[in-house]
This record gives C-alpha cells, structure tokens and sequence, in this order.
C-alpha cells in the first residue's frame, strides 16, 4: 500500500476515535474502541511495518540518522518514513487523549472542562495535555504528580 493512501486512512481514520471521546465518553464502544490497547496495537503494527519498509528499502539519504536535527530532517525525505513520523503523532496524542478522559472521570474533573484540553490535544498534544494538567491543578483534581490518587471527598 502507498505511503500516501496509510497517510489517508490514519490521518482520517484517527478522527472517529476523536469524535467518541468528544461526543461519547461513557458509551461501551467507546471504551472498547478508545480505551483498550486495539488501536495501538493496529497503528503500532502499521508504524512497524512503514519503519521496516523504509529501514529495508536502502531508499534513505546517508546522512538519515536521530542524532541530529538535519538528520531526522533526511529521514523525512522519504514518504513512507514521513507517514510514519505523523502514525507516531497519531497513536501517542490519541493514547494522551484517551488517559485525559480516564483520568477526568477519575478525579472528578467536569466533562465540559474536559473538551478543550482533548481538541487541543488533538492539534497540538503536549498543549493540551498541558493545559489538562493545569486544569487539573486549577480544580484542585490532581497535583505534581500525573499517577497520584485523587484526594479523598469529605
């Protein structure tokens, strides 16, 4: 498959994911489809199989490499290399997604608090999940520490 139709399906397909937690945070097939480790374990293959094709092919640049910022731009160059970069933003800002929601209901932080902090997750992650984590110190939901148990009602 072109790197251009996985880039389509992800990049499109990653929306319904989205639109559940948005619109259908308690429904069961929210829970199932968003909440458990299937679409990871499907857009984490996917990220496997687009890094193993560009890693095999030998299509990339020389200077490719993580070491350096010209490096990770020469790994770019390549489409199926690039659709793998934006798989990588794809999972990890839906699974933040995801652990926002869990952890709201958790704490008791109001849905509608909430939805911001998912919709910029999803366009920016590290601001939303940002902006969750003040939102949360802001309610008094959760403090320095992102696994501590939410304090006890009185």
């Amino acid at each position: 498959m072109a790197p251009q139709t996985v880039f389509a399906i992800a990049n499109n397909g990653i929306l319904v994911f989205w639109v559940l937690l948005a619109v259908a945070p308690g429904w069961k097939g929210t829970h199932i489809l968003v909440h458990s480790i299937v679409i990871p374990v499907i857009i984490g293959l996917t990220y496997a199989w687009l890094m193993g094709s560009v890693l095999l092919s030998g299509a990339l640049p020389e200077s490719a490499s993580f070491s350096s910022l010209a490096g990770v731009m020469a790994f770019f160059t390549s489409p199926a290399a690039a659709t793998a970069g934006w798989i990588h933003y794809l999972v990890f800002d839906l699974f933040i997604g995801a652990w926002q929601a869990r952890d709201a209901t958790r704490r008791g932080v109001p849905y509608p608090a909430l939805l911001p902090c998912l919709i910029l997750t999803l366009l920016a992650g590290p601001i939303g999940l940002l902006l969750y984590i003040v939102l949360r110190a802001a309610l008094g939901k959760g403090g320095f520490f992102l696994n501590e148990a939410p304090a006890a009602a009185s």
